[in-house]
């Protein structure tokens, strides 16, 4: 049994982390974006639609993030007709499991969620996986609203990319947003209610632990 299938059944894990390997994020020195969105002069809401492994891990950190107003989790990247957990699940559909963070661009520029991203929510350096959650449906994503989102992102990768400052070269596709689509209701602040999930005090709650500790300036307590 792959342990995906132990995340969907919600098995209890014991010593996974020896059998699988713990899902770790980078943990690395992220600078800022040298090119990034100025922040507004007035209060408003905008969103950046990311994907990077399992979507209950990105949400939880994500719900900690200074600026951020709320986090869906859910499905980008293919068909209607395919966002659904049990299909995406397969690997086959197109979709990766994606985040949308919907943010005051007068408390944080674009730039500030991708250095999260970047720095604590996952490994962007792990081609089709995170962990031991394996296939494109856990692929490393930007999906871009506009322009300037893809500008801001494709810059920041080749900044990170020259600093070097990662061991391996960053594999994350910066591609445009066509959809998103919510996933199930249960899929939603997962974490947060599932606190004692194996999976998520392994693979998860770490990464919180890195924002607050790696990133104090963006992190709050919810």
């Amino acid at each position: 049994m792959s342990c995906s299938l132990f995340r969907l059944l919600g098995v209890s894990l014991v010593g996974s982390s020896l059998a699988c390997g713990a899902a770790t994020a980078t943990s690395a020195a992220i600078p800022d974006p040298v090119i990034d969105a100025p922040l507004a002069t007035t209060k408003g809401a905008q969103t950046a639609v990311i994907a990077g492994g399992c979507f209950w891990g990105i949400e939880a950190v994500f719900e900690h993030v200074k600026g951020v107003t709320r986090v869906t989790s859910g499905y980008s990247g293919g068909a209607a007709e395919t966002a659904n957990y049990e299909m995406v699940s397969g690997g086959n559909t197109g979709h990766a499991e994606s985040v949308r963070v919907t943010y005051d661009p007068s408390q944080v520029s674009y730039g500030q969620p991708l250095k999260v991203f970047f720095a604590v929510a996952h490994n962007p350096t792990e081609l089709n996986r995170q962990g031991p959650d394996i296939g494109t449906h856990y692929r490393s994503a930007i999906f871009y609203a506009n322009e300037e989102q893809k500008r801001i992102a494709e810059a920041y990768i080749a900044q990170i990319d020259k600093a070097k400052v990662l061991k391996q070269p960053i594999v994350t596709k910066v591609v445009a947003l066509n959809a998103f689509y919510e996933a199930e209701t249960y899929h939603q602040d997962y974490a947060k209610h599932h606190p004692d999930q194996p999976y998520i005090v392994i693979h998860d709650l770490p990464k919180v632990a890195d924002l607050r500790q790696q990133l104090p300036e963006l992190y709050i307590q919810r």
